[in-house]
């Protein structure tokens, strides 16, 4: 029994008790966490390649109501007929395209017979390192779109709106966020603008259907 007597020391008891804690965390924090990413990212691409086969319905379809939303449908193409709100756009901020920073556009966006919705007219690439360029506006009148549904954002809550030369910025294309800096309801999902559309600007790409390494690390640290 003396042999042993070392794992009662207080330094080994210490260390017990590290590792003991740190596969508790492996199993209920950390694998979980990886484990929930993959299926998020699995799920994203699913819808992807689905929307690429699925023929665009009218956005009245998924979106009936102003309080309607449509998660179960992102990225699936709709069209819909309206009008550009005549307000100020509002810049999403801190954006990537093609590796390289930008601003995504959005814009309130009357649909006939149904909705308000947020559109995402695209993006715009910064000047002289940070500085918003000139902003087109978006056409008059009544126009027809075709665009892809996506899923609202979460703001950071550190990080608010602000304005800067007469341009309101956000950090996340959150609706609830755009509704209230805009002062106009607006419908649960947003559309995100395909190739050659009234008011478009640099065209959004696909994300690329890679489901990531998330399965492979939960795994990881449930071995762990």
């Amino acid at each position: 029994m003396r042999r042993w007597s070392f794992v009662f020391k207080p330094g080994w008891v210490a260390l017990a008790l590290v590792v003991v804690a740190f596969a508790y965390l492996c199993f209920t924090v950390l694998a979980p966490w990886q484990l929930g990413k993959n299926t998020k990212t699995s799920r994203e691409n699913h819808q992807i390649q689905a929307s690429l086969s699925a023929d665009p319905v009218p956005v009245t379809a998924l979106l009936p109501y102003q309080d309607s939303s449509a998660p179960g449908a992102q990225w699936r193409r709709v069209t819909a007929t309206g009008h550009y709100l005549p307000v100020p756009p509002v810049l999403a901020r801190l954006r990537v395209i093609g590796g390289a920073p930008a601003y995504e556009v959005l814009a309130p966006f009357a649909v006939d017979g149904g909705p308000v919705v947020l559109v995402d007219r695209g993006y715009v690439k910064p000047e002289q390192g940070t500085a918003v360029p000139p902003v087109a506006a978006p056409p008059t009148g009544t126009v027809n779109i075709t665009a892809r549904l996506r899923d609202s954002e979460t703001a950071p809550a550190d990080k608010p709106p602000f304005t800067e030369g007469g341009l309101t910025q956000v950090y996340a294309i959150d609706i609830g966020q755009v509704a209230k800096v805009t002062r106009t309801p607006l419908a649960g999902s947003y559309l995100q603008l395909v190739e050659d559309q009234p008011g478009g600007l640099g065209v959004i790409e696909l994300p690329h259907l890679d489901s990531g390494p998330f399965l492979s690390y939960g795994i990881q640290w449930i071995a762990f």
